[in-house]
Parts: structure tokens; C-alpha cells; sequence
């Protein structure tokens, strides 16, 4: 028996050892993505933070400039389509796949599931739908 108690207390150490690696191993892929989404996020809010505060200073600056041989509408409209091309420019670098579809089973358009959103659920008698 004594060979018997041996041999079970081998087999807890070794489950035990391989529990030990197994969590390590996680922690550290755990680790891992987090630094990559951490690197996301503030790439995410720095295309936010210069499309706030430096487009106020970008948007006056050129619609002075094109105030000068424009009217004032046609000035305030191209300041806006620059900042608005400038603000997605940003977007799209701070995507990790930015070059890569969206997989099939994620959300459609909108954040809409792809096949849940069915004509016939919508009700007729709801507000959108009065006259």
C-alpha cells in the first residue's frame, strides 16, 4: 500500500504542476490582449481628442482662408467636409483590421443581429408608423 500512497501523491503533484502552468500560461495571453486592446483604446480616443479640440482651431483657420474669395456658407461647408475626411482618417488608423471584412456571424449594419431584424415584427400600430 505504501507504494500505492506513493504513487497517488506523484500523480497530485504532477496535476497540481500542470494546473500551475496552465494558469500561468492564461495569465500572461490574458496580459497579452489587454495590452493590445489598451493600445486600441487610447488610439480611439486620441482620434477623438484631435478631432474635438484641434478641429475647432483647423475649422477657423480655413474658414478664414476660404472666407476670402468665398461666401461665408460655401467657406463653413468645405471646413466641415475637411474635418469630417480628416476625423475618419483617424478612425480607420486606429482599427486594428481596418483592411479586414467583419466576420459573417458578428453584428450586421447598425448593430443589428443579420436575420433578426424581420418586417413582421415591426408594429404597425407603433408611433413610427402613424400618419
Amino acid at each position: 500500500m505504501d507504494r500505492i500512497d506513493h504513487l497517488e501523491h506523484l500523480d497530485r503533484h504532477l496535476v497540481d504542476e500542470l494546473a500551475q502552468v496552465a494558469r500561468e500560461t492564461i495569465r500572461e495571453e490574458l496580459r497579452e490582449q489587454t495590452r493590445r486592446q489598451r493600445r486600441t483604446a487610447l488610439l480611439y480616443a486620441a482620434s477623438g481628442a484631435v478631432a474635438l479640440y484641434a478641429g475647432a482651431a483647423v475649422a477657423l483657420a480655413v474658414g478664414l482662408a476660404l472666407d476670402i474669395g468665398l461666401p461665408d456658407w460655401a467657406a463653413a461647408l468645405i471646413t466641415a467636409v475637411i474635418l469630417g475626411a480628416v476625423a475618419f482618417f483617424l478612425r480607420n488608423v486606429a482599427r486594428p483590421s481596418a483592411s479586414h471584412p467583419a466576420p459573417e456571424h458578428g453584428l450586421g449594419h447598425a448593430g443589428v443581429v443579420p436575420g433578426t431584424a424581420d418586417r413582421n415584427d415591426v408594429d404597425p400600430e407603433g408611433p413610427h408608423h402613424r400618419a
